[in-house]
């Protein structure tokens, strides 16, 4: 997904970046079997590149080698992804701290540029229209990565990007949507952003996380994946 879209040069690359897109988006669901043949056919590739693929995406922890009886997408669960938030909250929030400090006039530009789109797809998703609900997601991570992209680290911003799109995947998984109480809180991170409020964004940081976290667990968003 969002660490994989860089850019690609072979047919290999290009699978991997589809495959990957294709778990992190929940097209292929948790738990289901990827039979090699099956993803020759779909996706065009030799078995012997699928097979070093799938070895990638099993050190990233989105698919689950098996030994000698293939591989399936990552199961999800409510204990995972509890790990994964903290993970998220904890790298986003040192990450902020340093891009509110460092930040100069363009980073502000990045900010309320991503936020503008964000807003945008939250508006036709808060009316009723759900057909762009990747796109939606793809701000979402946009208007999250530029509040950091001035922390001068990136090593801190790469390993926020794997982070986040591993938390993505349950989102997607869940099909969560939180409508103006989620839209209230980027407004509010943007306007701490601008304000230079790094505590006070990662407050509303905190609060963002563990309310989506609480809404996927209580409402048992994951079924039968838990």
């Amino acid at each position: 997904m969002f660490q994989a879209e860089l850019a690609t040069t072979t047919q290999g690359d290009k699978t991997y970046v589809r495959l990957r897109s294709d778990i992190v988006f929940a097209r292929l669901e948790p738990g289901q079997r990827l039979t090699l043949e099956r993803l020759r056919e779909q996706y065009g590739t030799s078995v012997g590149t699928l097979r070093e693929i799938l070895n990638r995406l099993a050190t990233e922890g989105l698919v689950l080698a098996e030994g000698g009886r293939g591989f399936e997408v990552a199961p999800v669960s409510a204990a995972n992804l509890e790990q994964l938030a903290s993970m998220r909250v904890l790298l986003e929030c040192h990450a902020m701290q340093a891009s509110f400090a460092a930040g100069d006039v363009d980073w502000e530009g990045r900010v309320v540029a991503a936020h503008h789109k964000l807003a945008s797809m939250e508006r036709r998703m808060a009316g009723g229209d759900r057909s762009a609900a990747e796109t939606w997601k793809r701000y979402d991570f946009e208007f999250h990565h530029a509040l950091v992209s001035a922390c001068g680290s990136d090593v801190l911003l790469e390993t926020h990007r794997a982070v986040y799109d591993k938390y993505l995947r349950y989102q997607m998984v869940a099909g969560l949507y939180r409508g103006e109480v989620a839209s209230a809180e980027h407004a509010s991170l943007l306007a701490h952003a601008l304000a230079r409020n790094a505590v006070a964004a990662q407050a509303m940081l905190r609060k963002h996380v563990h309310d989506c976290v609480a809404h996927i667990v209580d409402a048992g968003l994951l079924g039968r994946s838990q």
